[in-house]
């Protein structure tokens, strides 16, 4: 039964609980621009009621605050990060894809078409003037413009991987720091909430980590009750792995490959493993975030790389590849040298190949590895870097290497039936590539049947490269890429050995100028590529370009929209409204006064009980 002063106990009940509202009206007031603050309100119940002994039963003692909890909806939270992966993704991708489009600028006319076709127009003039030494020399230096133009989109390109690559491992380090982070409040919020309190601010502090985890990866989290002790593990899994459990967490490791993937590629590229030994699917369609469009924009080939039926008996060091998806060497971007190799499932390095080219044309590449194959090998699929569906890096230096080899290999074959300003036919490449070492041109030989070359170039004992007679060095068209493009240097240094016809200049100033009109006709032959003639060719890869950037710039926008909107419907349950908070806060005053008002009134019940009755 209620004793005497029990009123005052229930009036008390009142003046604690609306202080405790209104201490924390305030505290989402003093917060209302807090980054990732998720508005707090105080649980209240009414007290327990005690049973009297009379016909009404029970009698009620005022109210409890249970504690102070955050409004918070778990499903906008996912829906939040999940979206927040995609827009991390699209906003890398618009970035360097604008990137990429720089480098192919066709702006001001000043771009690699209009490189291309001032080079063929000079041919236009030569070949109505070919005894004009002014005019072979602006040929000359107009194909070397168009080859830095080559060299230079190269470079930029290398560039934008460079900067992708080195994203990727800032990225993994960012990620780490989370990871650590993260741990760190789980132990807090358990070491605040093992005594019945809410860490609420602690845990705001661990979702705007989350928050800024979901833009490098997609991410998935879990909060398990550990038995009845009224604490949680809270663990974060990417790709299905495990990043954060409880107290502990993972981190992810940057190491630089020494072996090359594709032969553009640069060096020191980055894979990452997991630090505990957990492999690490870079190329995993459940990766999501920015460190997916690294990897995609870094790699990506629009999923053309070097397949074939690979034979090899166990402990051989030679593995034998036929029925390949590259049968012309204009379209093989492997590495000469130290690659990688994956057979059934077995990655393997080479530190050559050699490739054959039979009487009827078939291709047979053999590889001579860095070690012993471990089982015999019959009729096995092999395969030289991932299949990865976006034009990346890799994508877009392979197209340039295709058009630089197929229109270099086409116009040398013409120059070479030619003769110079001098009377001879000296089968001059008009197009070649400086040798990595020793810094000579090449003399192209051109893949036909019974055709064998080995990537390796022959060198002396000293390591030195073996040049022929003239100081070349004897090629295939495999060895030019468009880093290396370049115009032949007894060219540069001499414009009249290009050659114009079958004969020279006549004392009468007749001229020939055959071979130039042959030349000039690889300007409009549709048969050299499927899009067309050269600049066609050309066209197409730049308009790929800019479509692929306003697909890009396009889906960034859109997620950023997406993004804003799921963020305001979050915000609409756990964000800090003034207003409302303003009338809570008279709300909670006015309680607060009511329950003043009571211990008011039993203060004067008490004193006419105590101190006016007489007894």
């Amino acid at each position: 039964m209620p004793n005497t002063f029990f009123g005052l106990t229930i009036g008390t009940s009142g003046l604690y609980a609306s202080q405790a509202s209104i201490n924390t009206v305030a505290h989402n007031v003093s917060n209302v621009e807090t980054e990732g603050y998720t508005r707090q309100k105080v649980n209240t119940s009414a007290s327990e009621a005690v049973s009297l002994n009379n016909p009404y039963g029970m009698a009620g003692t005022g109210i409890d605050a249970n504690g102070v909890e955050q409004i918070r909806n778990e499903y906008y939270d996912k829906k939040y990060r999940t979206n927040m992966s995609l827009n991390g993704n699209y906003e890398l991708k618009e970035y360097y894809m604008k990137s990429i489009e720089n480098y192919f600028s066709e702006v001001n006319s000043d771009g690699i078409t209009a490189a291309f076709d001032t080079f063929f127009n000079s041919l236009s003039s030569l070949s109505t003037n070919t005894g004009s030494e002014t005019i072979r020399t602006q040929v000359a230096n107009y194909a070397q413009s168009f080859t830095e133009m080559v060299n230079n989109i190269a470079n930029g390109l290398a560039a934008i991987q460079t900067e992708a690559n080195y994203e990727i491992k800032t990225s993994a380090e960012r990620i780490n720091a989370i990871a650590q982070q993260v741990a760190t409040l789980n132990k807090q919020i358990n070491t605040v909430e093992i005594t019945g309190r809410m860490a609420n601010d602690l845990r705001d502090a661990r979702n705007v980590l989350l928050d800024e985890l979901s833009q490098y990866c997609k991410i998935e989290t879990e909060e398990d009750p550990m038995g009845d002790s009224g604490i949680y593990t809270f663990s974060v899994r990417v790709d299905g792995k495990c990043l954060v459990e409880g107290y502990e967490y993972n981190t992810l490791i940057a190491v630089p490959q020494d072996k090359a993937v594709n032969m553009n590629d640069e060096d020191g590229l980055y894979t990452l493993e997991w630090s505990d030994g957990q492999s690490f699917d870079r190329y995993s369609n459940r990766l999501g975030g920015k460190l997916q469009a690294l990897y995609e924009l870094r790699d990506g080939n629009n999923q053309v790389n070097f397949t074939g039926t690979g034979n090899g008996t166990k402990g051989s060091r030679t593995l034998t590849v036929t029925d390949t998806s590259c049968d012309d060497l204009i379209w093989l971007n492997i590495p000469q040298m130290d690659g990688k190799i994956t057979i059934s499932g077995n990655e393997y390095s080479y530190k050559s190949f050699k490739v054959d080219v039979d009487d009827q044309g078939k291709y047979t590449y053999t590889f001579t590895l860095n070690e012993d194959l471990k089982r015999d090998i019959a009729d096995k699929p092999i395969n030289v870097g991932e299949s990865i569906d976006y034009k990346g890096i890799p994508y877009y230096m392979a197209r340039l290497n295709e058009f630089v080899r197929t229109v270099s290999r086409e116009f040398n074959k013409i120059h070479d039936t030619g003769k110079d300003q001098y009377g001879k036919m000296e089968k001059l490449d008009f197009f070649t590539a400086a040798q990595a070492t020793s810094g000579a041109d090449y003399n192209f030989t051109e893949e036909t049947k019974g055709f064998s070359f080995t990537s390796v170039c022959a060198t002396k004992p000293d390591g030195t490269v073996v040049l022929n007679a003239d100081g070349k060095v004897d090629g295939c068209y495999y060895y030019l890429t468009c880093k290396n493009y370049s115009v032949s240097q007894d060219i540069m240094s001499d414009p009249k050995k290009i050659a114009a016809g079958t004969g020279t200049t006549d004392k009468t100033g007749v001229e020939d100028n055959n071979t130039l009109k042959d030349l000039y006709a690889l300007y409009t032959d549709n048969s050299l590529f499927k899009q067309g003639d050269p600049s066609d060719f050309l066209r197409t890869m730049i308009s790929d370009i800019g479509i692929d950037t306003k697909k890009a710039a396009s889906f960034a926008d859109g997620q950023s929209n997406i993004v804003k909107a799921i963020d305001s419907q979050r915000k609409s349950i756990s964000g800090v409204d003034k207003d409302e908070e303003a009338m809570d806060l008279m709300k909670f005053k006015n309680a607060y006064d009511l329950s003043s008002k009571v211990i008011s009134v039993m203060n004067e019940v008490y004193n006419k009980l105590i101190n006016e009755t007489g007894v």
